[in-house]
């Protein structure tokens, strides 16, 4: 079947949404004039609005039939911008969720760079979509602050579709997201999208197809299914507007529900830990993946503390294997006492003695932050653990070692130290 579509109906639909989208520009482009480029100021006059989305609506429409999107199915209703100015769709699977954004016209965040891509980049512009520059520290408080005006602007500006980020694994469970949509604290209303193909396409994965191959192997399927479903506004309460955190967590489980799947607090970064390549292997039941949890649950960034890792070395280090206890713990973290916290504690006091051992944290620190550098882990601890006097470690350290850098309860090493 892709030989024979590949040959017959696979160009005929390339070059027709070429065509659309050459169709839609001008349209786009005279509606945008006056917008000098930057990031928006004013939403566009109400009668640019109503005229060029009925236009664009339909080319995008006729464009994603051309493609083998014969039917759209939409379930629910999108509400209107007084009543939720903000959308959360998920999951963000495929590039092919553009779809319910030409559907709707509603804003998007964008990356910087996409407004100068030719003809693409007008209809991007069109859209008002939120710009988020890579190259600018303060993007991310701008990109919330920009949501938070909008999202307060009583209906003015249009709709605010938000992907939310890193949710779902296969179609099987939603993971964690950031509480980005959630900051303004204003009612959003939940969009939830399947693409329930007999053979999926349609969905990018990890270290799977890559997007020009997706492009193709879809259109080259006669037909391509896909359902929008808009699930009621969810309205938060004092304490979710007071907790982004617990707000974004409630509409999940909200979203989950509707889709049929579980939920799991993991991220993509602890799939990469999991996964990572080097000199040693994360075993199956290894704790190292609830560590990555926790850290990131006490507001810790692995990535920023990677470069600070030598000076938590050599700060353990001057306190010669003696142990502290959770409130010293906290103390060395600069974070408060809390359930996350005494959770990560329980991790390295095995015992159970309200005491643990300061350089556990650091090896175990280490991994999560360079998972493919596991030599230098090891010589990191070996760096805390050597003796003073001879630069060497015990039977007893190098199980320690070893232990905490894979994550594991027991490790037997007399022959590997025996052999050493």
């Amino acid at each position: 079947q892709i030989a024979i579509m590949t040959l017959t109906l696979f160009p005929i639909r390339l070059l027709f949404a070429a065509f659309m989208m050459l169709l839609a520009w001008p349209f786009a482009f005279v509606a945008s004039l006056g917008s000098d480029g930057k990031e928006p100021e004013q939403p566009l006059a109400l009668w640019r609005k109503k005229v060029v989305d009925l236009l664009l609506k339909a080319i995008m429409r006729t464009m994603w039939f051309a493609g083998g999107f014969h039917r759209v199915a939409v379930k629910g209703r999108q509400a209107l911008p007084t009543e939720a100015t903000i959308l959360t769709l998920a999951p963000h699977s495929s590039y092919f969720d553009a779809i319910p954004v030409t559907m709707t016209m509603s804003s998007i965040v964008m990356k910087a760079e996409s407004r100068d891509i030719p003809i693409w980049g007008t209809l991007i512009k069109y859209i008002r979509p939120v710009f988020v520059s890579r190259s600018d520290q303060d993007s991310r408080r701008k990109t919330v602050e920009e949501i938070k005006r909008r999202a307060q602007s009583n209906g003015k500006w249009p709709q605010c579709l938000l992907f939310l980020e890193s949710v779902c694994i296969l179609h099987m469970c939603y993971k964690e997201w950031g509480p980005c949509a959630f900051i303004p604290g204003v009612p959003v209303q939940p969009v939830v999208l399947r693409y329930p193909n007999k053979l999926d396409t349609i969905t990018w994965t990890w270290q799977g197809p890559r997007a020009l191959e997706i492009l193709w192997l879809t259109l080259c399927q006669f037909h391509n299914q896909v359902e929008i479903e808009f699930l009621p506004v969810y309205h938060p309460s004092e304490e979710e507007k007071r907790n982004p955190a617990l707000y974004a967590s409630n509409v999940r489980r909200v979203m989950a529900e509707a889709l049929g799947v579980s939920i799991t607090d993991y991220t993509f970064e602890d799939c990469q830990l999991a996964l990572a390549e080097g000199q040693l292997r994360l075993p199956s039941d290894t704790c190292l993946l609830e560590f990555a949890r926790l850290v990131r649950g006490l507001g810790l960034k692995p990535e920023k503390l990677e470069k600070d890792l030598d000076k938590y070395a050599e700060n353990t280090k001057l306190k010669k294997g003696e142990k502290i206890d959770l409130l010293e713990f906290a103390a060395y973290l600069e974070v408060p006492v809390s359930d996350t916290l005494e959770g990560m504690f329980s991790l390295f006091d095995e015992s159970g003695s309200g005491k643990m051992d300061l350089r556990e944290y650091v090896v175990a620190l280490s991994v999560v932050c360079r998972p493919s550098k596991t030599l230098d882990t090891i010589q990191l601890a070996f760096k805390m653990y050597a003796s003073p006097d001879d630069g060497c470690i015990s039977e007893e350290d190098l199980s320690c070692i070893l232990k905490t850098a894979l994550g594991v309860a027991e490790l037997p090493v007399t022959d590997l130290f025996s052999a050493i």
